[in-house]
């Protein structure tokens, strides 16, 4: 007789988690929520529930209720459901994470005492490349030549190294920028942020773990948000849906340069933003520069409808200077 093979019936939960980002010439930050009990921040988020009509439903919903913010357009970045990082995270034998990015122009208070604006970078200070190679780069590559080092075999041990050269640019001259999410889970494998001992015993943790963590699989959702964004600033004019309605050329810049997390030519980037003919002059002027008033600009939006992909092709960034 057939022997069929017997499965387990695991509850599924789905969990809807948004990033909205805000950005500046400070910096780019994320809405997060502070949860009780001494645990880290996380995203807003919540489970899908039998009264959400839709998945988007469900996730305005949440982020209303947590945050007091109302969502404009949010489009969907990836659905998780590792099972083990799961169990990990504290969620169910089987959990759906279902990750939103939602792009505000304002970084606004929000109306909720658990509810805050954090830049995202304190999260992954390893991306943030404006002023130079950032000290936690250095920690981080001697781990990762020791993990790879480490590793059982020598096929193994050359695969690593690759992975090092394509992600962190170990051994190679090369680090783009929109590989956040590899250069996350490359540290998430190799136990070098503090969600990969989750479930471990106090003793086996790793006090040096690099980046402030988030709940769950927050974290990892947020480095997808980040590496979407620097893709997308390249074909699209995303980096307006972030500006104000008028804008120096100096705040174009700079708003961009955070996002991508390196410091630009400031000639080659005014060349290559005139080229792309993305802006235009408003005839107004502001003083806020404290210097010479600047000029004020806005986008120009006839550019969506001459060229199918209006984006900042960013010129390679130089190295970091004083203003």
């Amino acid at each position: 007789m057939k022997q069929t093979k017997s499965h387990r019936r695991d509850t599924v939960t789905v969990e809807l988690s948004a990033v909205i980002a805000a950005a500046s010439p400070a910096g780019p930050s994320v809405l997060t929520v502070r949860h009780s009990g001494g645990a880290p921040s996380g995203l807003p988020s919540g489970p899908l529930e039998a009264d959400h009509r839709t998945l988007e439903a469900g996730l305005r919903s949440w982020v209303e209720e947590q945050t007091s913010q109302r969502l404009g357009h949010v489009e969907q970045l990836y659905t998780f459901g590792d099972r083990d990082r799961a169990a990990a995270g504290g969620l169910a034998a089987r959990a759906l994470s279902i990750g939103y990015l939602a792009l505000v122009r304002e970084a606004r208070p929000a109306d909720s005492a658990a509810a805050s604006w954090q830049g995202w970078y304190r999260h992954f200070p390893w991306e943030d490349r404006r002023d130079g190679r950032p000290t936690a780069v250095d920690r981080l590559e001697r781990r990762l030549v020791e993990w790879a080092a480490g590793a059982a075999g020598e096929a193994e041990r050359r695969l690593r190294r690759d992975r090092l050269g394509a992600t962190f640019g170990i051994g190679t001259d090369g680090w783009i920028e929109d590989r956040v999410l590899e250069r996350y889970e490359l540290l998430y494998e190799a136990g070098i942020v503090a969600e990969a001992a989750r479930g471990a015993p106090a003793g086996a943790r790793d006090p040096g773990a690099e980046g402030e963590p988030m709940v769950t699989d927050h974290r990892r959702i947020l480095a997808t948000a980040i590496g979407r964004l620097r893709g997308k600033i390249k074909y699209r004019p995303i980096v307006f849906e972030l500006m104000p309605p008028a804008f120096t050329f100096l705040q174009l810049q700079r708003t961009v340069e955070g996002l991508a997390g390196v410091r630009l030519h400031k000639p080659n980037f005014r060349r290559l933003v005139a080229q792309q003919g993305l802006v235009e002059e408003t005839g107004e002027v502001t003083p806020e520069t404290g210097g010479r008033p600047a000029r004020l600009l806005r986008f120009r939006p006839d550019v969506l409808r001459e060229r199918p992909a209006p984006g900042l092709r960013l010129p390679r960034p130089r190295a970091a200077a004083p203003d």
